[in-house]
């Protein structure tokens, strides 16, 4: 992703400005930062960051607590930077569905791959969820179809080819969709 756009959350305003130099070597741009979880996430909901870079030890919220909120919302990835690395940390982390995790003094060599491979990860997620998505719209509509095809074979006494030709040529006409179609035909039936 050229020029990802991120947001820094840190209490050390020394280490953000740190951050924030060596994110503007490696191209990309901050669009804000914040001391506490609170105005993390009012600044995560204003700006719309690829990318969001959190302390784990925050007033207010927690970062994992906002991370967790990051990811449940589909706010985007979250990198989560601590002063010590414990296997608390990691595990807390990983049920926050954190994309990364550095320990600091973070340096540029080790920023940029957990950039990279945040967003990187992060977006493979997005289109996986929108086929899963799209999957479960099919499966619904060829439901609905089979359903309403159903109800015109019994009502109408048509074979299913015809129960089924009749569907397209009304959605044809209609201009809309065999869902609507069918969703139609299953709400007059219920009706009755």
């Amino acid at each position: 992703m050229a020029n990802p756009r991120i947001v820094i959350v840190d209490a050390d305003e020394a280490w953000c400005k740190h951050i924030k130099t060596l994110l503007g070597k490696l191209g990309c741009l901050v669009v804000g930062d914040a001391s506490d979880g609170p105005g993390a996430l009012q600044l995560v909901r204003n700006r719309h960051p690829d990318l969001l870079i959190i302390q784990d030890c925050l007033q207010g919220i927690s970062g994992l607590e906002v991370a967790r909120i990051m990811y449940e919302d589909q706010l985007g990835p979250v990198i989560l930077t601590t002063d010590y690395l414990r296997q608390d940390t990691i595990e807390k982390a990983r049920e926050a569905r954190v994309f990364s995790i550095l320990q600091k003094p973070v340096e540029e060599h080790a920023l940029w791959p957990a950039v990279e491979l945040a967003l990187a990860n992060y977006q493979e997620i997005v289109k996986l969820e929108k086929q899963l998505k799209d999957l479960r719209d099919t499966l619904e509509t060829r439901k609905l179809v089979e359903k309403a095809k159903g109800i015109l074979m019994q009502t109408m006494k048509l074979s299913e080819e015809e129960a089924y030709k009749r569907m397209q040529r009304q959605s044809m006409n209609k201009r809309i969709s065999m869902r609507a179609v069918a969703e139609a035909i299953i709400l007059a039936h219920s009706i009755k």
